[in-house]
């Protein structure tokens, strides 16, 4: 196939497909891993324990973890020989999930921990000062953080939808079903495709250019 017949056959459904399997997978991970990163980022800023510094250290370590490792440590939990091998979740858009949630979390986490470090170190004792319960103080801190909050998911996203080792080890790259983008691109350029593999790098580059659109004005609404 010529490199004009390979961007042709991608100009079709299957590009809408491959998009959708992309930002389906790549939201939920990150909906997921915000959920559990946000509080955990807040807990370990506002919470003084034994330890905490090694926590922290573990968590920035964790923000270089390489998608291959992720990919390698899924593969292992949910194949025949593993000890999840039994839910045959193995080559299917949850298995990416779980691999993109992996990757997200240390980010959002992190992220959400130098949030809250940024806050203004008053908020708290003045808001429990005028009579806040802790779920109230709790609010306005996160109330306070918010633009780190939402730059912290905006960062874990990019990173998810971007990525390819874990995708591939888990999701198999099977048409219609776990390609994504990214193990698109890597397919159509192993096979020597590589206008076909800019053309689906610009769409990448451009939904990742539209989701920080999306939060820009979203930040300078509230700001305004």
């Amino acid at each position: 196939m010529t490199e004009a017949g390979g961007i042709q056959s991608y100009l079709n459904l299957e590009t809408l497909m491959i998009i959708g399997v992309s930002l389906r997978v790549s939201l939920v991970a990150t909906t997921l891993a915000s959920l559990c990163s946000i509080p955990l980022g807040f807990a370990i800023a506002i919470h003084n324990f034994k330890g905490k510094q090694i926590v922290v250290t573990i968590m920035n370590t964790l923000l270089a973890l390489p998608t291959v490792v992720v990919g390698l440590f899924v593969y292992s939990l949910l194949s025949r020989s593993g000890p999840l091998g039994f839910t045959r979740l193995l080559y299917t858009p949850t298995a990416m999930v779980i691999g993109q949630f992996i990757l997200a979390t240390p980010i959002i986490t992190a992220l959400t921990y130098s949030a809250a470090q940024g806050v203004d170190k008053r908020v708290r004792p003045t808001a429990l000062t005028l009579g806040a319960n802790s779920v109230q103080t709790a609010l306005m801190v996160v109330k306070e953080a918010k633009y780190g909050i939402i730059a912290a998911v905006a960062a874990g996203f990019g990173r998810v939808i971007a990525e390819v080792g874990s995708a591939i080890m888990v999701g198999g790259n099977i048409k219609g079903y776990t390609r994504t983008i990214t193990t698109a691109i890597a397919l159509e350029t192993s096979k020597g495709e590589f206008a076909t593999g800019m053309l689906l790098g610009v769409v990448l580059l451009v939904l990742a250019l539209g989701l920080n659109l999306v939060v820009n004005v979203f930040l300078r609404g509230e700001q305004g």
